[in-house]
């Protein structure tokens, strides 16, 4: 390729005038100013080197804009010329452009100048404010430094002056502090006075730098007169509040809540700073409380022994002959008493009282009032656990020792155990022991609810000593069973005999005794006594001559037992089931005797022939339908007057009656049916309407 080269013919460039508002008064015409660009070969030229052609024209082959050129035939020298051409035009019209403009560019160009002139002068000011800055943060770290080194310094001056404050103020004795301990009177300002003088003396004891502190030296031996002088009055304030628990018909407890208990704190200073004259104290404290209520409960036990009412005597058991129970020993006492004997009535009410009231005995006194030992025995130890209850809350409260209880109540204890062991060795109310277990058993729920253990072991020696003397009662009870005397005991009578009332009274007052508690010891021993009476009932029976008398005898007194169990609204268990049983046999018994007494022939009859399936003749069965044809309403109301005279119970009597008439109606049916085979006898039957119709008039009876 030829190399050209390119002229272009310059002139001079003047500028038209510019009129104030910028803008030029005549066009520009850059082309003639300009000129034509001439674009000449340069043939001779020598500097181009072909060095790399091949590769460029190689690489032109695939170019789309060479391509469409060679394609269309043009030359590359004027496609080149157009391309330059056209460049200079787009470059003059920028220029011209640029010259219409030219205005606003000097004046852009000096409000920049303005700007930069400004912002020199303003980083020149930033300039010293940053150093007026930096000079200002290097004082206040200088300050903040100096501020820290005199808040530390602060601060441990103050601690300082804390604790030597509280130095001062531990040791330092005020005079106020020693005219009140020394001569004030004992009150609450004089309690304040000894916790601030306990409080210097655990300061002392307490803190090893104290100990070291020459000031020590000084107030040490002041603090101890103090204490010394402390201790003293307060020995002689509390003795003197002991003494007034000495005198007569003083209430101890309203004393203890209302004086004592005001003044605990004392206790508690002696026993931290004066352990000998608080041993002291505690002794003298026991030592009153232990005789002042001995005496109260040795009081209370003789006025209440004056109030009680002697139910029972060793003579008082069942098995034994009324006879034999001394008609002229009971005339003092009255008739109603020897019936609670064996039946605990209205006395297990004292079970729903068990936490009433103690009694008054002067006033039970004045109402000329006794009582069964039982409701002493609940009085005296429903005065023991308020008493307790309320003491052994004092010792914890007062001097923060519950074991200072059990020795103020070493000598109430002694007394009710030297009661109790006067009373129980001859006592033979077998009721009343149950009682009293039952009572026990009640009182150790309350105190347990109350959470106050103070009587549990003397609740347990309690029950120890009641239960044997309980089961040694209960023995006697049941050998006078064993033991007893048929012959003198019978009588020639067929009602209940009075022993087996007895059994039965005692048996239906153990069942309520029991009810709740289920003990399985009782249960054996009323299996042991219910053997003994079916024995003792069986030879009472054989002493009758007649059987049908001895069957009568065991239906009443087995119906008498139900009875009262039933009436006592105990649960019978077993042993009332034995009886029903029993008296269900002996009933069936003794409608077969009563049935045999006036319809023997029928009912031989009916048992040997009417099974048969060999024919009846009539001669064998006329004699007995007419017997009976003529005699059965007769018959019927003998049997009506035999049960009731027999029978003490009319409902037991007619239930029998009503069985015997029933079983009469089957007899007789049955014979009715062996009849029909028999022709001719028809005329002579009793209907069984007119045998049902008498039977339904005695039911009405009943």
């Amino acid at each position: 390729m030829d190399s050209a080269s390119v002229t272009v013919d310059t002139k001079p460039v003047i500028y038209p005038p510019v009129e104030p508002d910028g803008v030029s008064r005549g066009g520009l015409d850059l082309r003639s100013f300009v000129g034509e660009l001439i674009v000449e070969d340069d043939r001779s030229s020598d500097d181009i080197s072909l060095e790399g052609l091949d590769q460029e024209l190689q690489d032109c082959k695939t170019d789309d804009v060479v391509s469409t050129i060679l394609s269309n035939g043009a030359k590359v020298r004027d496609y080149t010329k157009d391309v330059e051409n056209n460049l200079r035009r787009f470059e003059l019209d920028s220029i011209e452009d640029y010259i219409k403009e030219s205005d606003n560019l000097v004046s852009l160009h000096d409000h920049i100048h303005d700007c930069d002139t400004i912002l020199s002068h303003m980083e020149e000011l930033l300039a010293g404010f940053q150093a007026e800055i930096g000079a200002i943060s290097s004082n206040i770290k200088i300050l903040q430094e100096k501020s820290m080194d005199m808040g530390l310094r602060l601060k441990n001056r103050k601690a300082a002056e804390s604790r030597l404050a509280g130095f001062i103020e531990d040791i330092i004795v005020p005079p106020r502090m020693v005219d009140i301990i020394v001569s004030g009177e004992v009150n609450d300002e004089y309690i304040r006075m000894l916790e601030v003088l306990s409080e210097k003396l655990k300061f002392i004891e307490v803190d090893s730098m104290v100990k070291s502190a020459k000031a020590l030296n000084d107030v040490q031996p002041e603090l101890e007169k103090l204490r010394r002088k402390a201790v003293s009055r307060v020995f002689d304030f509390i003795v003197q509040k002991l003494n007034a628990l000495r005198k007569p018909k003083t209430n101890v407890q309203i004393l203890q809540q209302s004086v004592l208990l005001k003044y605990k704190y004392v206790i508690l200073f002696l026993k931290e700073h004066g352990k000998d004259v608080y041993t002291e104290v505690h002794t003298a404290y026991v030592d009153t409380m232990n005789k002042v209520l001995s005496a109260k409960f040795r009081a209370y036990i003789q006025a209440l022994e004056k109030l009680q009412l002697d139910i029972a005597t060793p003579n008082d058991l069942i098995g034994t002959e009324a006879r034999s129970a001394g008609l002229f020993m009971r005339g003092r006492e009255p008739l109603k008493n020897r019936s609670a004997v064996f039946a605990v009535g209205e006395r297990i009410n004292v079970l729903k009282d068990v936490d009433e009231l103690a009694l008054i005995p002067h006033i039970a006194e004045a109402d000329s009032k006794k009582f069964p030992y039982e409701v002493l025995f609940r009085s005296l130890h429903k005065l023991l656990m308020d008493t307790a209850a309320s003491e052994y809350l004092f010792c914890d409260e007062f001097f923060g020792d519950q074991s200072t209880f059990y020795g103020i109540f070493a000598g109430p204890f002694s007394v009710i155990d030297e009661h109790l062991n006067a009373v129980l060795p001859n006592f033979n109310d077998a009721i009343a022991l149950m009682l009293m277990i039952r009572i026990v058993y009640q009182h150790q729920l309350i105190m347990s609810r109350r959470r106050i253990p103070c009587l549990d072991s003397y609740f347990d020696k309690v029950n120890i000593a009641l239960w044997p003397r309980f089961k040694l009662v209960f023995d006697m009870h049941l050998n006078s069973l064993r033991n007893a005397n048929v012959r003198n005991l019978w009588e020639d009578d067929v009602h209940p005999h009075y022993v087996i009332r007895r059994y039965a009274e005692f048996t239906a007052s153990l069942f309520q005794l029991n009810a709740g508690y289920d003990d399985g010891q009782m249960e054996l021993n009323m299996e042991r006594l219910r053997m003994a009476v079916d024995d003792l009932l069986v030879k009472l029976a054989k002493l009758f001559r007649k059987p049908k008398l001895q069957t009568v005898f065991l239906i009443n007194n087995y119906d008498m037992i139900i009875s009262i169990l039933k009436e006592a609204g105990a649960d019978g268990g077993k042993i009332q089931m034995h009886f029903e049983d029993l008296l269900k046999s002996n009933t069936s018994v003794y409608v077969e005797e009563l049935l045999l007494e006036h319809f023997s022939d029928l009912i031989k009859f009916v048992k040997t022939r009417a099974s048969e399936e060999a024919s009846v003749t009539t001669s064998e069965v006329e004699p007995i339908v007419k017997d009976f044809a003529a005699r059965w309403k007769t018959a019927i109301e003998l049997m009506h007057n035999d049960v009731i005279t027999s029978f003490s119970n009319f409902v037991c009597g007619m239930e029998i009656l009503r069985a015997a008439l029933t079983q009469m109606l089957l007899y007789y049916t049955r014979l009715s049916d062996c009849i029909k085979k028999v022709s001719g006898l028809n005329k002579d039957l009793v209907s069984i309407s007119s045998i049902m119709y008498e039977i339904r008039k005695y039911s009405r009876t009943f």
